[in-house]
């Protein structure tokens, strides 16, 4: 997170220097927060998550699945998850003129980056925005442990349901029919 006695928002971005894509920006209840780029290894799991998203949206035409879109809540909350699943019926009127989804996506994953900062900031900072904001479930993977942290919307919050791993199999109730190994994902 970057010092300062100010609260950011959206618009500030836009004075932001483009650095070929080397940082991420991101402002969460006016903080700025600012990541590198990530492992490759943290790229990889987030592209296998992605695709096999993708395959079961073609096959279902139920949504879509996208790799690090911008996700604006509100002006003093603006992300880049890693990966996340839409329904046609969010998409239908979720998306801005500059391409951002402007609605909660029902899915949303994030990878883990190594760091307390960068896992504080997903499992705590990011559970609490997408929560309050109403996202009906929330992947946290760490392609490190080789695990995938499931967390739904119980009673208006998101809560963590289980931990998979190994030979565990991943299925959701956003995505009928949705199966994938874990193992799978962190090949």
């Amino acid at each position: 997170m970057v010092a300062d006695a100010r609260r950011w928002i959206t618009r500030d971005l836009d004075a932001m220097p483009d650095e070929g894509g080397w940082k991420r920006y991101e402002i969460i209840s006016g903080d700025l927060y600012v990541a590198r780029a990530p492992h490759i290894r943290h790229q990889d799991a987030g592209g296998n998550i992605h695709v096999e998203l993708a395959i079961w949206s073609r096959q279902t035409q139920l949504g879509k699945a996208f790799e690090a879109p911008g996700v604006i809540f509100t002006p003093s909350d603006a992300v880049v998850p890693d990966v996340v699943w839409a329904s046609n019926a969010r998409l239908a009127n979720g998306i801005d003129a500059a391409g951002h989804l402007v609605v909660a996506p029902e899915l949303i994953i994030e990878v883990l980056s190594p760091g307390d900062l960068n896992e504080r900031r997903d499992k705590e900072v990011k559970l609490k925005l997408y929560s309050l904001h109403g996202v009906q479930e929330y992947w946290i993977v760490s392609w490190q442990l080789k695990t995938l942290e499931i967390y739904r919307r119980i009673e208006a919050q998101l809560q963590l349901v289980g931990t998979l791993v190994g030979d565990d199999t991943l299925t959701s109730p956003l995505l009928p029919g949705f199966s994938i190994p874990i193992a799978q994902l962190f090949l």
